[in-house]
């Protein structure tokens, strides 16, 4: 397959790939795809000849940058006109999101445009043998349908969460935030999260806990244990298992050791870590992201082995806690270069069918930087990706939020990271926020959201995510968490 791209009209001669993946009808990506562009088109090649689409990270004028698709598509020999089916796509995930919602009536208070996108996108073709032409047209065609997306998915939202507020349905664990261990001996950090949060989540890394084998270090939890107790805040902890080499104990990485060690060492260290704090820890993330990062290179079996050895070492050492196995990156865009992975709904149902013991899904979304799963979604895309647990019997924790307040660089530049709306400063942050939160709150399925970081940190997955600065100045972030909690009957203390 191959496309035209089209800016105010005029077809380019140069274009940033970034993030560009294939996906087939199935929604997984395409291995062994190759994208390129060159001859003033980009050059799709893969392994099949069966339709597929595109999904790349798009500039919509007016509006920001953010990963967009095209719908399925059989090869040809003619180029496709990027823009137009860029906006095809956008406009079938409208009519299937009415359909899902039963939104065909309206919403009080909702004024429904899409009709201008609609009608944007039917001059579009009609003006498809004058590609100039046609790609103009379709470029206003997404940007009234990105907006609508934007605005549908938030009013539903509050809708919802409105109802949930009128109806008490909300609890003081539904807002968290995920603590740094370093800080803990600071009274302003502490005073900060006991100020904003009912929930906190203590991380754990193995790599760090048990530096030798059998040798634990457990002084910064035991720290923040402490702490947190004496504020009788609500604790989860985790993960206890993130097969990345940054989490792994270099012992265990130099040891050559096959399957069944490193399985016998991750049930040991769960165990110890879980038998430690049982009954005070409410919910364990047990492991995560094991379908996205692999670095022994297991097999199917072998991942479905390891979650559920970490799911039993668990739940024999503290029956009544939550147990939670954690899904990254869900729209799956590693599959297509990294091997030994898997696609998240692949593992999902890989790990229902199999009858693995455990409480509910956590799922990380971090956004705001060049990396799998972190480019920039609208709002519409990330309730939709939210709607992908709704038939699964089994609660959903959304854990790790963080989006950038700052306009940075490197890989956390807006032009390969993403840009939503105006860009990124602190009110942007908060409004981010404020509408992605009631969005994953009004789900019935998903029972709590925790942010991945209260300050600035260089260590911070998202350069400039802090809902504070550090020097502990509150951004509008952090007011506007109070107030949504306060607006939610919610009371932390």
């Amino acid at each position: 397959m191959k496309f035209q791209v089209f800016k105010n009209g005029q077809q380019v001669k140069d274009f940033t790939l970034s993030g560009a993946y294939l996906f087939g009808t199935d929604g997984v990506a395409i291995r062994k795809a190759q994208i390129e562009f060159k001859n003033n088109l980009i050059d799709c090649r893969k392994p099949t000849t069966e339709t597929a689409g595109l999904a790349l990270l798009w500039p919509i004028e007016k509006y920001g940058k953010v990963m967009l698709p095209t719908t399925c598509l059989p090869e040809r020999e003619r180029p496709y006109i990027l823009n137009v089916e860029i906006a095809r796509a956008k406009l079938m995930q409208i009519v299937n999101k009415r359909e899902d919602w039963a939104y065909f009536n309206g919403i009080n208070g909702f004024t429904d445009n899409s009709d201008e996108a609609i009608d944007k996108f039917i001059e579009a073709i009609q003006n498809i043998s004058e590609p100039s032409k046609a790609a103009k047209v379709a470029d206003e065609a997404i940007l009234k349908a990105v907006e609508f997306c934007e605005k549908l998915a938030v009013k539903q939202a509050e809708t919802v969460f409105a109802k949930k507020v009128g109806a008490r349905g909300f609890n003081r664990g539904c807002l968290g935030c995920t603590l740094d261990p370093d800080k803990i001996d600071n009274s302003a950090y502490v005073n900060s999260i006991l100020g904003a949060f009912g929930l906190v989540t203590i991380p754990f890394n193995w790599k760090q806990i048990e530096p030798r084998p059998g040798r634990y270090d457990f002084s910064k939890i035991d720290k923040c244990i402490k702490a947190i107790v004496k504020k009788k805040l609500l604790i989860s902890a985790g993960p206890l298992l993130s097969f990345t080499e940054q989490s792994l104990p270099k012992w265990l990485i130099d040891s050559g050791a096959k399957f069944e060690k490193i399985r016998e060492a991750a049930y040991r260290f769960v165990t110890k870590a879980v038998s430690r704090y049982s009954g005070v820890v409410r919910g364990w993330r047990v492991v995560s992201g094991l379908n996205a990062f692999n670095y022994f290179c297991f097999n199917f079996e072998q991942v479905l082995e390891m979650t559920r050895a970490a799911a039993m070492a668990a739940k024999a050492s503290s029956p009544r806690a939550l147990k939670i196995i954690e899904i990254s990156n869900p729209w799956g865009e590693y599959y297509a270069t990294a091997p030994h992975t898997i696609p998240p709904l692949v593992y999902i149902d890989m790990v229902i069918q199999s009858g693995i013991n455990f409480d509910a899904f956590g799922l990380r979304l971090p956004l705001g930087k060049a990396e799998n799963g972190m480019q920039m979604r609208d709002m519409l895309q990330l309730s939709s990706v939210l709607d992908y647990f709704s038939p699964i019997a089994k609660p959903l924790y959304v854990t790790d939020i963080a989006v950038p307040s700052i306009e940075a660089g490197g890989r956390h530049h807006g032009d390969v990271a993403g840009i939503w709306q105006a860009g990124w400063d602190e009110t942007q942050q908060a409004l981010w926020l404020e509408r992605f939160c009631k969005i994953a709150l009004s789900k019935p399925f998903i029972n709590a959201v925790t942010y991945a970081n209260l300050i600035d940190n260089d260590n911070n997955v998202i350069a400039g995510s802090g809902l504070m600065t550090d020097d502990f100045r509150p951004k509008k972030s952090y007011e506007m968490l109070k107030r949504l909690q306060s607006q939610a009957g919610i009371l932390t203390h």
